[in-house]
């Protein structure tokens, strides 16, 4: 495996606990991309904010164990540390009631942020952090510091604001979104949808955006760069859950991305990513490199 300590990832965002009918799990968007990337090999720092309580501390114990680094986690004497209710319906799907004004609704920016950020290979961001003032104040002054934006658009009902979306998406380099985020852009912009390939275009020429990747679930993804496009089709698995998938998808191609691999390189890793943690509960699954990887060579051969 290729490996390289000295280029690191940031994600700012939402780390908390998802509460499921049979117990609770450590998520929250960016945290999930955060801990799939540390397991690919790729160090990442984690900007965020939890509660000073049993739960935040519980959070912070759980981190460490991964050995993920918690130098920027802030902690918030009077908000809680956040937490999300979560079912699944009969199609295994998850979803979400997410509590509001919790500790991650408040992260300060600090001094250290910009060097961190500046120098940072990725800096991976959601729109759900942006639904509280501070958190995004905090946010969209540290994407000016960013070489390398990252948009995971993640939509998260209520808490879209579509003014904020195009401000976020105006400033991105890479824009990960899935089917139903695509067609919901396309009609905030006034814009009939049509197809793929042709709402793709007009979001790269209106927002001046290079990458973005599109990902459909059992449909595969597809990865346009400039005016080129490449698809992939989904690897065939038994769905465990899909919380994550989306995230988890994000830190396979970040990680390949990240070390300058081509597009199919870069797309093979993440779909394999993503088919391997949706065939897995939660978000965060216990596993190796190793067993990641004879997954993907089971599908892809040695060809990464």
């Amino acid at each position: 495996m290729d490996t390289n300590k000295n280029s690191y990832a940031v994600c700012f965002g939402e780390v908390l606990w998802d509460i499921f009918p049979t117990g609770s799990r450590a998520g929250g968007a960016p945290f999930n991309v955060a801990y799939n990337l540390d397991k690919m090999d790729v160090d990442v720092k984690m900007i965020t904010k939890i509660g000073n309580d049993t739960l935040g501390n519980d959070l912070l114990k759980q981190i460490r164990s991964w050995n993920i680094s918690t130098e920027y986690i802030q902690i918030d004497d009077e908000k809680p540390t956040g937490t999300v209710i979560a079912n699944f319906d009969e199609h295994g799907e998850a979803h979400y009631d997410i509590v509001n004004d919790v500790a991650w609704d408040h992260i300060k920016i600090s001094p250290e942020h910009r060097e961190l950020v500046e120098n940072a290979e990725a800096f991976v961001f959601g729109s759900l952090i942006a639904r509280n003032e501070e958190s995004k104040n905090t946010l969209l002054q540290l994407i000016e510091f960013a070489k390398f934006k990252v948009f995971d658009v993640n939509f998260r009902p209520p808490f879209i604001g579509f003014d904020l979306v195009k401000t976020l998406l105006g400033k991105a380099d890479l824009v990960k979104m899935n089917k139903a985020e695509l067609r919901q852009i396309i009609e905030f912009l006034d814009k009939e949808y049509i197809d793929e390939d042709s709402s793709i275009k007009y979001l790269q020429n209106y927002f001046d955006l290079n990458e973005i990747v599109l990902t459909k679930g059992s449909k595969g993804a597809r990865y346009f760069v400039g005016d080129k496009s490449y698809d992939f089709s989904a690897v065939s698995i038994e769905v465990n859950d899909t919380v994550g998938s989306g995230d988890s998808f994000l830190a396979g191609f970040l990680s390949k991305r990240i070390e300058g691999k081509t597009p199919d390189e870069i797309m093979k890793q993440a779909v394999a990513l993503g088919a391997f943690i949706t065939s897995k509960s939660g978000a965060c699954p216990d596993y190796t490199y190793e067993e990641f990887k004879s997954f993907r060579e089971e599908h892809y051969g040695q060809t990464i």
